[in-house]
């Protein structure tokens, strides 16, 4: 049980200048960067091996004026990504936050690639939901596991410890709110009380908690969970108990398109390039377009709370850049066929039904039209056999909600002061999504754990350094 205690009477088994609970994109992102300005870090982690959300993900971080970008011929600025993340979540987001993430997001990108030789390249074939220019930045395999991965490596080369298969139980607080350390379990039923100068929770959302699902997300309560079990909710516990600004708790990230029974999540390039989403009863239900994250509630909603994902050969070939797609192909997941008609049949849905549908969409992608539900259609999308399929189903990937902070990290009290050596990132940390799902600009997750995991690094590793300094 994750409780806050008052610091007076504990006795600190050792202390380190920074702590960081949770070792997925942010908490190594946080830790890389407080190395870097000469802080030392420790950071506990519940799993063997770190893993996360990160590794669930697909890895894509999208930042703005690159290097990478430039080299493509991408014109882009931080400006239009900060836009486009406000205009996704009806303005809703801390505009402070969004400025931070938007202006630090190719920095982060570059420092990584740069200072810790993760090769990313951008995703140039296709473009996200929301987004105005080409702007994902992902590595060779397009996977959150290479990402950690990677990050991990970098963390061992720098020095980072971690201790692993370790949980933070209790955080030991003085009256003015200063954390003062942490009491942690370790895998053999050992306590160690680990005093620190500053606290960095980059821990976890609570996706995986049914109970704060149920009261904050409802809608998707009964929904596929495709994110970490660790995820309980323990940031917000404490939060709530230290008197910290909770924000936005009914926000979170979906997606329209996992593969099931396998479970294999299904790029969404599958439907930005041309493909559909035909349920059941073989019709078309909305925009497929307006973004992965509403659409899993969209596809809840449908009967059995299934559809079919319908695409071509030509669609397959760019989702295949994805290591996932792959997956999928080989466990039998995609269906084939020469004609609709074949199709429908191995789909078993209604035929008539089912190429009415599909010939109207490709009668508007042929005009250059829009449809009844205001999708617009290209030509060049237009799709040829062999057609392909895979039954997919919406599923709960995050949630969005979390302890409010400023553009440094640091997390804020209710009355908006900010706690004095308290910072937050990723699932921790209110995402800038706004209040639901529809706000959700594709990879805004691993935007904020990096971009605002490494500035509470920096805002840590600074305050520790100023501390020293006045000390001495």
């Amino acid at each position: 049980m994750s409780t806050v205690v008052a610091a007076a009477d504990e006795k600190f088994n050792t202390h380190v200048p920074v702590l960081i609970v949770g070792a997925g994109a942010a908490g190594l992102c946080a830790a890389l960067a407080a190395k870097e300005a000469g802080v030392d870090a420790v950071v506990v982690e519940r799993d063997a091996v770190p893993m996360g959300s990160t590794a669930l993900s697909a890895g894509l971080i999208p930042a703005a004026g690159t290097r990478f970008q430039r080299a493509k011929g991408i014109a882009d600025s931080p400006l239009l990504l900060a836009a486009d993340i406000q205009r996704k979540a009806k303005g809703e987001a801390d505009p402070a936050v969004v400025e931070a993430v938007a202006q630090g997001a190719a920095p982060l990108v570059e420092w990584l690639a740069q200072r810790h030789g993760l090769p990313f390249e951008v995703v140039d074939n296709f473009n996200y939901p929301g987004h105005s220019a080409m702007r994902m930045h992902g590595l060779p395999s397009r996977t959150g596991l290479e990402l950690i991965d990677r990050l991990r490596n970098a963390a061992e080369a720098n020095d980072i410890v971690i201790l692993t298969r370790s949980i933070v139980e209790r955080l030991l607080v003085d009256p003015d709110g200063r954390i003062r350390g942490a009491d942690v379990v370790h895998r053999d039923g050992t306590r160690e009380c680990i005093g620190c100068d500053a606290l960095i929770l980059a821990c976890n959302g609570f996706g995986g908690n049914p109970e704060l699902v149920g009261r904050f997300i409802p809608e998707m309560a009964d929904a596929l969970y495709f994110g970490h079990a660790g995820n309980r909710g323990d940031a917000i516990t404490w939060g709530d108990a230290l008197g910290a600004q909770l924000s936005h708790l009914g926000a979170y990230q979906g997606h329209g398109s996992v593969a099931t029974p396998h479970n294999i999540l299904i790029s969404w390039a599958v439907i930005m390039q041309g493909g559909i989403q035909i349920n059941g009863e073989g019709r078309r239900f909305c925009d497929e377009t307006r973004g992965y994250s509403e659409q899993a509630a969209e596809v809840l909603r449908q009967p059995d709370r299934f559809v079919w994902n319908v695409f071509d050969a030509r669609i397959s070939a760019v989702a295949r850049q994805f290591e996932d797609f792959r997956k999928a192909e080989s466990a039998g997941a995609i269906l084939t066929a020469q004609s609709i008609a074949d199709l429908a049949k191995a789909m078993n849905v209604t035929t008539a039904t089912f190429s009415a549908e599909w010939n109207e969409v490709e009668n508007l992608k042929a005009a250059g039209g829009r449809d009844r539900y205001g999708r617009e259609f290209l030509a060049e999308q237009s799709c040829e056999p062999p057609y392909h399929a895979v039954r997919v189903t919406g599923a709960l990937f995050h949630t969005q909600g979390g302890l409010a902070v400023d553009s440094d990290a640091r997390v804020r009290r209710k009355d908006g002061t900010g706690f004095p050596n308290l910072f937050a990132a990723g699932g921790a940390a209110a995402g800038v999504s706004g209040s639901i799902a529809a706000g959700y600009l594709s990879g805004n997750g691993l935007l904020t754990a990096t971009v605002l995991g490494q500035l509470a690094g920096k805002a840590a590793a600074k305050q520790i350094s100023q501390i020293g300094r006045l000390r001495s």
